[in-house]
């Protein structure tokens, strides 16, 4: 059963929030400054939304759909049902994603102008929380970029490589890049008490893992249904032929860490 809470559908897209996100906020109010603070941190994971629908109703446009978006205290993930394999529509996918966070913060700015001129900051004391809100999703933005897969910047270095090298020799590379960024930033994390963030790193580490394993059994399905060689007796992706006794074979699965119908997850 889904652990996550069920905030409702928007835009034909069922959003999830983690319980564990509620801890966060808990803490952020007893720890680190009361209401403010959690008022901050809603307000980011608001963002955090907004970048994850970037990516949705883009993928929409190119006929993928969406099948939820869960928010999580590590960030947001949108289920996407299939990915775009044009490197071309994956990187607009990919793009929609930062170009939120930095359509946000461009809006803020020009908010803090626009109230500094007519003076309404000495009305609503809010600049300071607008400002860090601004830098905020500036930082979503960056640090989506890095190159390390499964993060943005890792499937626009897939993209990039795609028509090079291939999709398949593109992932293991970018997933590579995402792995050792992943146990780097995850051994720094851990040095300085941050677990949250050991946390994360996990995470990047292991859906990179799962994605290369994705991509090598889609493109090993691909080979199969085109290859002109094949015969009536070869044995289908994921299944092997097996002896029964007595003249009697079974094809069988073959036990593999992928399951092709489960939605690529997308940060």
């Amino acid at each position: 059963m889904r652990m996550s809470w069920n905030l409702g559908r928007i835009a034909g897209i069922n959003v999830f929030l983690h319980p564990s996100l509620l801890l966060l906020l808990a803490y952020f109010g007893a720890m680190q400054g009361g209401v403010e603070s959690i008022l901050l941190v809603a307000a980011v994971f608001g963002c955090v939304l907004l970048h994850e629908f970037g990516h949705a109703l883009t993928a929409r446009q190119f006929g993928i759909e969406t099948e939820d978006i869960t928010l999580y205290p590590i960030g947001g993930v949108a289920r996407l049902r299939r990915l775009p394999r044009a490197p071309g529509a994956e990187l607009l996918i990919t793009l929609a994603g930062p170009a939120v966070n930095l359509a946000i913060a461009l809006a803020l700015g020009v908010a803090l102008v626009a109230g500094a001129v007519v003076g309404i900051w000495q009305v609503l004391p809010l600049a300071g929380f607008v400002r860090l809100l601004m830098y905020v999703n500036l930082v979503l933005a960056a640090f989506n970029l890095i190159p390390a897969f499964p993060m943005d910047g890792g499937r626009v270095l897939r993209a990039a490589l795609s028509g090079w090298l291939g999709r398949l020799r593109a992932t293991e590379i970018a997933a590579s890049v995402g792995q050792v960024l992943a146990v780097l930033f995850g051994v720094y994390s851990l040095l300085h008490g941050e677990l949250i963030h050991v946390a994360l790193a996990a995470f990047i580490y292991f859906a990179a893992r799962t994605e290369l394993a994705h991509v090598a059994s889609e493109e090993q399905q691909r080979t199969y249904a085109n290859a002109p060689h094949q015969g009536i007796w070869t044995a289908p992706p994921g299944y092997r032929w097996i002896r029964r006794g007595q003249g009697l074979w079974q094809l069988a699965p073959i036990n593999v860490s992928v399951n092709d119908q489960e939605p690529i997850r997308w940060l």
